[in-house]
């Protein structure tokens, strides 16, 4: 059977294979040179055909710098690497994006179930405010932390009765939260303490949305308009009725101004960015390219010019008829953070000649380019079945850089990251509403014209002679950080 090395159709990746690829008792073909390898191992690999597989079908094929390694990539000896590290080994010095998972990491990131945990992300305000406290940036609704009462802005002083600080110092801090059950002391945002035990979450379902609002004269005096205020967290397919939702919400109180709180949103699937824009430009950008995919010279026939989607257009992906139309906003804020990436500054980056579009907060994470979702085993049956939901078979993930965005206009989006129109830092110290910095920044702006003077710097409450610095954000954890996916069909 020939091996094909384009796609068959736009944004499908689709590789056959032959027979040599499929694990069994035979002698192991080289893909590479097809040569039978005779070389003994006394520890079996079962990723042998795996890393091959990745090396000639994916990397050399669908990889944006492909030119730039494919020959040093040749020379690597797939039994002196594990799947992970080989996968590694294979990228360009300057791709700091491309990553890969098993089936089961994957499969829990697209359902938005996370395992045992407290449901609260959190992390240190040292940057702007030089506060080394342990502060909560948000808690998923239902979770054990949410149960207790804790909420963004409350400190977590002590651990089972020790001092947090004392743990960061002794680096027994991570080891000690993730302990189920535990003893934790929080101080609210009114100073008051709590102490509670709590049982981790084995099983929680997560949303891609956390709030969604309207802000009123009543909420913010000199408003003389609706506002809408959505906090998203991730683009994902599975929950496309939260975009859904809250953008009707708006529908139906007459929104014209947007605030698109993106700041600990690090991108995702392109069926959940498309359908944001699709509502969010105005109607008359119907039909006008919002991004344009770039690639590689092998696969230069896939450069793709997505457009803004109208009411009656049928979705490529799933064939269903689109319902979306255009909320009619005339002005969309969006509040940034170094968590801001892939998907997110791609919406911002392209709807920025279509409409008015602030910037509010701090840098963004920077990543301009996407993925394709390249999976092993990965024949024409494979994706079949997969794309049928059944991924019963499914071994290894890869998601290599495949491609850049720029938007309409030909802008790309900086490497670096956006510097916003107005920096400030993330406002740590108030619950999401009206007295939150960057919210109230972008009301304050909406209404006078202006923007107002940087907070002032809170410095740490939690006395201690020796402060540290702990890595606790996902954004500078996460490996896989900054995900923006073209999901392959047939």
């Amino acid at each position: 059977m020939k091996r094909l090395y384009r796609f068959i159709m736009p944004a499908v990746a689709v590789v056959l294979a032959v027979a040599a690829f499929a694990p069994g008792c035979g002698p192991d073909v080289d893909p590479q040179n097809g040569k039978t390898d005779t070389t003994s191992t006394t520890t079996p690999d079962p990723d042998l055909i795996a890393k091959r597989f990745l090396r000639q079908e994916y990397m050399n094929v669908y990889y944006y710098w492909y030119k730039d390694v494919i020959e040093a990539n040749s020379k690597l000896n797939v039994r002196d690497y594990d799947i992970y590290s080989f996968f590694d080994k294979m990228l360009y010095s300057k791709d700091r994006w491309s990553w890969m998972c098993d089936a089961e990491y994957y499969l829990e990131s697209e359902t938005g179930v996370v395992t045992g945990t407290y449901g609260a992300s959190i992390t240190q305000p040292y940057e702007y405010h030089e506060d080394y406290d342990i502060k909560v940036r948000y808690v998923y609704p239902g979770s054990p932390f949410a149960e207790k009462g804790v909420t963004r802005g409350w400190t977590l002083t002590h651990i089972n009765g020790k001092a947090t600080m004392d743990l960061i110092r002794a680096d027994a801090f991570s080891s000690e939260f993730n302990k189920s059950p535990q003893t934790f002391t929080f101080r609210d945002v009114a100073g008051a303490e709590h102490t509670f035990t709590a049982t981790a979450s084995q099983s929680l379902s997560t949303r891609s949305s956390l709030i969604t609002r309207i802000f009123t004269a009543e909420d913010f005096p000199g408003l003389t308009e609706p506002v809408g205020y959505f906090l998203y967290l991730s683009f994902k397919a599975n929950f496309l009725n939260d975009i859904s939702e809250a953008m009707e919400t708006f529908r139906a109180a007459g929104v014209k101004t947007v605030i698109l709180d993106l700041r600990y949103n690090g991108g995702g699937d392109s069926r959940a960015s498309q359908l944001m824009v699709d509502y969010l430009a105005p109607e008359s950008q119907t039909g006008k390219v919002y991004v344009q995919r770039v690639h590689n010279d092998l696969l230069a026939e896939l450069d793709e010019r997505t457009v803004v989607r109208g009411d009656g257009v049928v979705d490529p992906m799933t064939g269903q008829t689109i319902k979306a139309t255009s909320i009619g906003a005339e002005r969309i804020y969006v509040i940034t953070g170094e968590g801001t990436a892939s998907a997110s500054e791609m919406i911002t980056n392209g709807l920025r000649p279509m409409m008015d579009v602030k910037m509010v907060g701090d840098t963004t994470y920077g990543k301009p380019n996407g993925m394709y979702v390249l999976m092993y085993p990965g024949t024409n049956e494979d994706y079949q079945r997969y794309n049928a939901g059944d991924y019963s078979m499914l071994k290894w993930v890869f998601l290599p850089i495949c491609f850049y965005n720029n938007n309409g206009a030909g802008e790309a989006i900086p490497d670096r990251g956006f510097i916003p129109n107005n920096y400030r830092p993330d406002d740590l110290y108030h619950d999401f509403g009206v007295e939150e910095d960057n919210i109230k920044a972008c009301l304050t702006n909406l209404v006078t014209g202006t923007w107002p003077t940087l907070p002032e710097k809170h410095g740490y409450t939690t006395r201690s002679s020796s402060m540290k610095r702990i890595n606790l954000t996902e954004e500078s954890t996460n490996p896989a950080y900054g995900l923006y996916t073209v999901m392959p069909k047939f």
